[in-house]
């Protein structure tokens, strides 16, 4: 079993690897293609976009089908997407296209490589399998802008891609040799396929996912534009030698966002879930705004700022997604985890689009806008916590407390 759960998350690893080369080399392509911040923003968006309008089709068909079909697909859209940038995107619309595609990939692979490991598993052996799938996932993300750092480097952000591309095959590889071939149980009670109210009259598992919305929008909109952020910065103000380049100090942050991020759902089940989420969005609202104010004052504190920032929306990232698969039913738990990430991922689409909208009011050259571009995230948190404890509020105790 423990085997089987590795090969699983190694597989996401290579999947997820490639997924923000372009926010890495964002800065590149802002002039290769001369794009608006807005262009950029939905570049960026396009991903969670289609993430979103597929997500709840095909998890909620892993209740019914084999993940293993729908894991397959994703993966040979994800490898589709990164080599047709390396070979064919030439500008906007063709890169929109295939970004939209990566979205649609990492829908058939997300989710439905995270229910394969947690049918297997219950208790606490499942939250913490939850947890170091979260984790696999949020290191590749991070590796993936120091990874797509060197292979530009190296041979351009063709290479990049292409690097991406072929990790997705390797991925689509793994998942063809362990994933069961059976199909699951069919529901005790035939549903419509995206019928979600069961899920929706789940007010514990209704709150999760309202956090979890906040959190994958700030999330998104930080991992979107920081590597852009900090070129600005250090452009703007200089740095000193000992300064790591960008995308090496954005890895940094994510490396230890993962670590974080395990500390945060170990964190949750000693001392609540709901209070350690309650903390993590709090700081994270603070820090938003911290680190649009930093653009006035120096490279190495919007670093620093970025970092703090990052810690803070890693907090609760394993807490949110195991809160959401421990509050659902068995039957419903497909169509659960597949609401959870459909709302996630409209946040992550309206993030970058809304950070990107802010910077091009101003001027992305203007760290007022920067200030907010960043800064109005801290409303968005701060309504997404008030609507999480409310919504929560209504559910039964031992739902709502659950570990």
């Amino acid at each position: 079993m423990r085997g089987f759960a590795i090969a699983v998350i190694a597989a996401q690893v290579l999947t997820q690897i490639g997924a923000f080369t372009l926010p890495a080399l964002l800065p590149e392509y802002l002039d290769r293609w001369n794009l608006s911040a807005t262009e950029a923003g939905w570049l960026i968006g396009a991903f969670f976009a289609a993430y979103v309008v597929v997500v709840p089709v095909l998890v909620s068909l892993t209740d019914r089908l084999p993940a293993r079909r729908i894991y397959l697909l994703g993966t040979g859209l994800t490898a589709a997407s990164h080599l047709g940038f390396a070979l064919v995107a030439d500008g906007f619309w063709s890169g929109l296209i295939l970004r939209a595609m990566a979205g649609v990939g990492w829908a058939g692979c997300y989710m439905p490589g995270l229910k394969v490991i947690a049918e297997r598993l219950e208790g606490d052996a499942q939250s913490r399998a939850v947890s170091w799938h979260a984790a696999g996932v949020g290191i590749a993300g991070a590796v993936s802008f120091a990874v797509a750092g060197f292979w530009a480097m190296l041979g351009g952000a063709e290479a990049a891609f292409l690097f991406s591309g072929m990790a997705a095959l390797v991925a689509f590889a793994i998942g063809a040799v362990v994933m069961p071939r059976n199909a699951p149980r069919p529901p005790a009670v035939p549903r419509r396929l995206l019928d979600f109210r069961p899920v929706l009259r789940n007010r514990a598992a209704t709150g999760w996912i309202i956090g979890y919305t906040v959190h994958t929008w700030e999330l998104a909109a930080l991992r979107a534009w920081a590597v852009t952020f900090l070129t600005l910065a250090i452009a703007r103000m200089g740095a000193p030698d000992w300064l790591p380049g960008p995308t090496a100090l954005f890895t940094a942050a994510g490396l230890a966002g993962i670590a974080i991020s395990i500390t945060g759902n170990e964190t949750a089940q000693r001392f609540g879930r709901a209070r350690v989420v309650a903390w993590a969005m709090a700081a994270g609202a603070l820090m938003s705004v911290l680190t649009g104010l930093s653009a006035w004052v120096s490279a190495p504190l919007a670093a620093l700022a970025v970092l703090l920032w990052n810690a803070a929306i890693y907090l609760d990232s394993s807490a949110l997604t195991a809160g959401t698969v421990q509050a659902a039913g068995p039957e419903l738990r497909g169509a659960t985890m597949g609401l959870h990430s459909m709302c996630g991922y409209a946040g992550g689409f309206v993030g970058p689009v809304g950070v990107g909208l802010a910077l091009d009011l101003l001027g992305p050259g203007n760290p007022a806008a920067w200030a907010l571009a960043f800064g109005h995230l801290a409303l968005v948190t701060l309504a997404g916590l008030f609507l999480l404890r409310r919504v929560s509020a209504a559910a039964p105790r031992s739902a709502a407390a659950a570990p």
